[in-house]
């Protein structure tokens, strides 16, 4: 369990200013930030921030904070593919894809029907039972993707492609499949959404149209046979609304939050 937070600079739709925030000398498309983790206990305290730029050519900056060696550690682009908090996820792999799109080669290989969960209902996710008890359960269904091909240009980056499997009438992604550098499968992330107006017919407010919550995110290393599920929110707390859409300063995001004071002093 974490607090995660966005805020975007540019194309702003909902919250004033709009369109962009003024004097963004630095060029920044959208800063984020997920500090403190509270959960699993060994990982408590420890977070990441990173700015995400308009210009193409500008790497992204990212720091990753833990409190175990007092230390803040800044991340290369080619970084993020690295595995986050010894967690089967990387930075990149957040939501199926969250890199730098002109970092890597795209080929797009066509369309196919697969099984995948867009209408969940249980919130908190709920887990199945043991040995799959990394996994979901809940409504899956025959959806529609287009098929991605995306190779990293970085030659220090650790995955050898990126296979995404993007839902076509919703354009999110439903897996996404990893290779390491000798072509052989490594990972697969799997996503699980649901749209609809608010959390539960009882809990969060009541939004004017469906927003996609992600009540459960899974990586699940098949050379390794472990896999690393997050629940959001927590399946501890089944009377956390979790998500907030469009709420700006009102639910924390502001610049103060989105730089390297804010991530070491709350991760203590």
């Amino acid at each position: 369990m974490e607090a995660q937070r966005d805020m975007w600079y540019t194309s702003r739709l909902y919250v004033d200013p709009k369109p962009d925030l003024p004097n963004n000398k630095d060029g920044v498309r959208y800063k984020e930030s997920m500090h403190p983790i509270l959960e699993p206990f060994d990982l408590k305290g420890v977070g990441y921030t990173a700015n995400r730029y308009i210009s193409p050519d500008r790497q992204d900056d990212t720091w990753l904070y833990m409190p175990s060696l007092r230390r803040v550690r800044r991340l290369s682009s080619s970084q993020r593919s690295d595995a986050l908090f010894g967690q089967d996820i990387d930075l990149d792999s957040y939501y199926g894809y969250g890199g730098q799109i002109p970092w890597f080669d795209w080929n797009y290989l066509g369309e196919k029907e697969m099984l995948a969960s867009f209408h969940s209902e249980a919130y908190p996710a709920k887990y199945c039972e043991p040995p799959g008890d990394f996994i979901f359960c809940d409504n899956w269904e025959k959806r529609k993707v287009y098929v991605i091909e995306g190779v990293p240009k970085m030659p220090q980056y650790a995955y050898g492609k990126r296979l995404l499997f993007m839902d076509k009438e919703t354009y999110f992604f439903a897996y996404s499949d990893i290779f390491d550098r000798a072509g052989q499968l490594w990972k697969v992330v799997l996503n699980q959404w649901s749209f609809k107006h608010k959390a539960t017919p009882t809990l969060g407010e009541e939004y004017p149209d469906e927003m996609p919550y992600q009540p459960s995110m899974t990586s699940v290393d098949i050379q390794l046979n472990h896999a690393t599920r997050s629940a959001e929110p927590s399946i501890k707390m089944p009377g956390e609304e979790g998500w907030y859409f469009n709420k700006g300063a009102e639910a924390g995001s502001t610049e103060e939050w989105f730089n390297i004071a804010d991530l070491v002093s709350t991760g203590h």
